[in-house]
């Protein structure tokens, strides 16, 4: 099951992202993972928080532009090879990563997380599945 990124437009400019993380920490809003990537003119925050509507609200009431965005969360184990395991399967079944970004979980020292934006979140799960693996739910990423 895919869940739900947000993606959160940034001015290029010094303490805009500050100001972003101020909002959510405000809230109470907690960032289980954070990508940032940017041009010469402003960047793209995508993150995986444990209240993904809430954020959404918060960050668009304080004059952010906030979307959503499918992406495909898996446990992977974290030992050697962990990551190159799920990305052959990724490959034998002809699933095009767009980008990944990765975080630890405080409770589960054995795995890391990695998430994955892909053209066809379901046409990826399906394949994926098929092969035994499964993607971690919304609630799941939240409790971590």
């Amino acid at each position: 099951m895919s869940i739900k990124q947000i993606s959160v437009f940034l001015e290029n400019k010094p303490g805009k992202l500050s100001d972003m993380t101020a909002l959510l920490a405000e809230n109470d809003i907690d960032i289980r993972a954070l990508s940032l990537a940017e041009t010469k003119d402003f960047g793209i925050a995508r993150m995986i928080v444990d209240d993904v509507y809430e954020a959404a609200n918060v960050l668009r009431n304080g004059n952010f532009i906030a979307n959503f965005s499918p992406v495909l969360a898996f446990a992977v184990p974290d030992e050697p090879g962990g990551l190159n395991k799920l990305l052959a399967v990724f490959n034998e079944t002809r699933v095009n990563i767009e980008y990944m970004y990765a975080f630890l979980g405080s409770s589960d020292k054995r795995h890391a997380y990695m998430i994955f934006r892909v053209g066809d979140t379901d046409d990826a799960e399906n394949a994926l599945a098929a092969r035994g693996y499964r993607s971690m739910t919304q609630e799941e990423i939240s409790g971590i």
